[in-house]
């Protein structure tokens, strides 16, 4: 059997997005390389980056362990805009180039706490030998420091993998993200949609924990968010149409499904010790910025 063959049948492509966060990135990145380890499945990771100037992209160049895709995705080249293209189309790419039977979508402002693949492979495998039509499975997780708990979301009552692993053949049937109708905003919500619709199951891995930082880019962040009212607009029109019956009312659009955790490893240290720098960065960046402006 060669490697591809393996993959195919019952591999794990880790996929990750990724934007101008090479410090986070790379600790993201060893934290899923010691999850994976030892792990007793084939696996690769696959990062599209969306042309990086920190220096993400030419640290990606060097792992010889990561397959890198650059999509130039923000500023001009040769006197023109680059046109900037959807959140779906960027992480598609990726998709499209896994080539496990599970595709793992990650954050790269994330750490994988120990056991979080090892155990949503299991719980997949486990369903679908069971003969449950599973689709995805969602991973818990909680944005640090605000959270104490970690959580999976339900957007209009339907589970929705914001990191998690997904079949990859579910994927292929359901056309995979929408790059079309949502800038950035709700396409991880209707792709949950798109595979409920087609009658597969989403699930939860009760013993997979993430951690994520959100603050590890907040101008990207904050650019993102301009997309979010037309986004969410777009999401109800369509889908008021494909699933009528569906309660789309504003108090159920996101409901947490939360679980106390105690990492015993302490993940979160990482996060910690990152954040003081992120801090320490802004403020010299607010400091040389109010110098230009005196």
């Amino acid at each position: 059997m060669t490697g591809i063959e393996e993959m195919k049948i019952k591999g794990v492509s880790v996929v990750l997005g990724s934007y101008n966060r090479k410090t986070f990135l790379i600790n993201a990145i060893e934290s899923i390389r010691n999850e994976l380890n030892n792990a007793d499945f084939p696996h690769e990771i696959i990062v599209v980056d969306g042309g990086s100037d920190d220096g993400s992209a030419e640290w990606l160049q060097k792992q010889k362990d990561i397959i890198t895709i650059i999509q130039h995705n923000r500023g001009k080249y040769k006197g023109r805009k680059i046109e900037r293209r959807s959140w779906g189309y960027f992480m598609n790419l990726g998709f499209r180039a896994a080539r496990g039977k599970y595709i793992c979508m990650l954050s790269d402002d994330c750490l994988v706490i120990p056991g979080a693949i090892k155990n949503g492979y299991e719980n997949f495998e486990g369903n679908l030998k069971k003969g449950i039509n599973a689709g995805a499975m969602a991973f818990f997780w909680r944005n640090w420091p605000e959270q104490t708990k970690y959580a999976v979301f339900k957007f209009y009552g339907i589970i929705t993998i914001n990191h998690g692993m997904f079949l990859r053949d579910a994927l292929d049937k359901v056309g995979y993200i929408d790059e079309e109708n949502y800038m950035f905003y709700s396409a991880d919500v209707d792709l949950s949609f798109k595979l409920h619709k087609l009658g597969y199951e989403l699930l939860i891995s009760e013993n997979s924990f993430i951690e994520h930082y959100m603050h590890a880019n907040n101008t990207s962040r904050n650019d993102n968010l301009t997309s979010y009212d037309n986004d969410n607009n777009n999401f109800i029109s369509k889908w008021k149409q494909l699933l009528p019956k569906i309660d789309y009312s504003p108090e159920n659009r996101a409901v947490l499904v939360e679980k106390e955790y105690e990492d015993t490893t302490d993940t979160v240290l990482i996060f910690k010790r990152l954040s003081k720098y992120v801090r320490f960065k802004y403020k010299i960046r607010s400091l040389i910025s109010g110098k230009k402006n005196v």
